[in-house]
């Protein structure tokens, strides 16, 4: 028996944005046949079912946004200039009130956690990874003199990522730019002090 051939990543990628545009329970698999592409059978012969196609779907989506934090820090002067970057890419997410660019991770979590705990560990995995590596930055900030060393990493770290908690859920509610940019302005200014 020959086995399908797709591209995986695209159909991850269009599988995410079918969840982040109705929810894990309101998608159904005639929303993820038109998303992907693929028919039914061939979701579960690659994926086992729809939790499975979003258990991948998360996991891609989750190697998507590391690449795209890491991208700005690349080119980046500093450590500090590239989390104030990434601060203003968050702020432009919530501006453009694009379904696309809203986090599918804590979509999920706030959908599902309390029903399946592989999902909840799973993403919170991912949600710890990625205030590790906002820590990192900070850490490497302090090391290039560019933030002092009166408070932890760790603690601007885990401050940075509730700012960023909080400013996406308070543009679900005030989407003007100018409060939003304010408010990550404050933050930036607040966790580097």
């Amino acid at each position: 028996m020959r086995s399908a051939e797709f591209d995986k990543v695209a159909v991850l990628r269009a599988a995410m944005q079918a969840f982040l545009n109705k929810g894990y329970t309101k998608t159904s698999m005639q929303d993820l046949k038109q998303a992907t592409g693929l028919h039914p059978g061939s979701i579960y012969c690659a994926f086992e079912n729809k939790r499975g196609l979003l258990l991948a779907a998360i996991s891609q989506y989750n190697q998507d946004r590391s690449d795209e934090f890491c991208a700005f820090f690349i080119n980046s002067d500093s450590s500090k200039q590239g989390l104030e970057d990434y601060l203003g890419h968050i702020v432009a997410e919530c501006l453009s009130c694009d379904t696309s660019k809203a986090c599918l991770l804590t979509k999920a979590l706030n959908e599902l956690a309390e029903q399946d705990s592989e999902v909840q560990t799973l993403i919170s995995q991912q949600l710890e990874a990625w205030q590790a590596a906002i820590t990192d930055k900070f850490a490497r900030a302090q090391n290039e003199g560019d933030i002092s060393d009166e408070r932890s990493a760790e603690c601007r770290g885990r401050y940075f990522v509730m700012g960023i908690y909080g400013l996406r859920t308070f543009a679900n509610t005030h989407p003007e730019p100018d409060t939003l940019k304010k408010l990550a302005k404050q933050l930036f200014k607040d966790v580097c002090a």
